[in-house]
């Protein structure tokens, strides 16, 4: 297995792995045109972020986004990670922690000095599953307001 940072031919797969995630997500629906538009612009535009995926031969299994921004908090750079998500065939198998300490240690050399994910109240297995990579639960209440387009 291989990590290496998407690329534009890449996309096709990348939108797979993101309907399964979106499919089992409570906000989320699945919608190609949306997801190609969005991993287009995290790839085109390296400052907005990085697409770290894992590899086995030509097929993608494994995906995770780090989008980038500054805390105010913190004086510098921190990452939202999202996306996370592992082909069905491949989970319990180590690829999930395999991709998530790459893209830990992607984050602390590009000078991040926090990560900040979200998941699902009800996805106890991912909670789990972060907690064992030392992420822990905030204080803080995520809160959405979708803006018309």
């Amino acid at each position: 297995m291989e990590i290496s940072q998407a690329t534009v031919e890449d996309i096709p797969q990348l939108c797979g792995l993101l309907d399964l995630l979106f499919e089992q997500e409570a906000e989320f629906l699945p919608d190609r045109e949306l997801q190609s538009a969005g991993l287009r612009r995290i790839i085109d535009h390296p400052e907005i972020g990085r697409i770290l995926l894992l590899r086995k031969g030509n097929a993608i299994i494994a995906m995770v986004n780090l989008l980038f921004t500054v805390s105010t908090a913190l004086g510098g750079q921190v990452a939202i990670l999202e996306d996370m998500v592992v082909d069905p065939d491949y989970r319990r198998q180590g690829a999930g922690s395999m991709l998530l300490r790459e893209a830990i240690s992607f984050a602390e050399s590009s000078g991040c000095l926090r990560i900040t994910l979200l998941t699902d109240k009800a996805n106890e297995a991912a909670q789990r599953f972060y907690s064992r990579h030392g992420f822990r639960e905030s204080a803080m209440v995520p809160m959405r307001l979708h803006l018309s387009r």
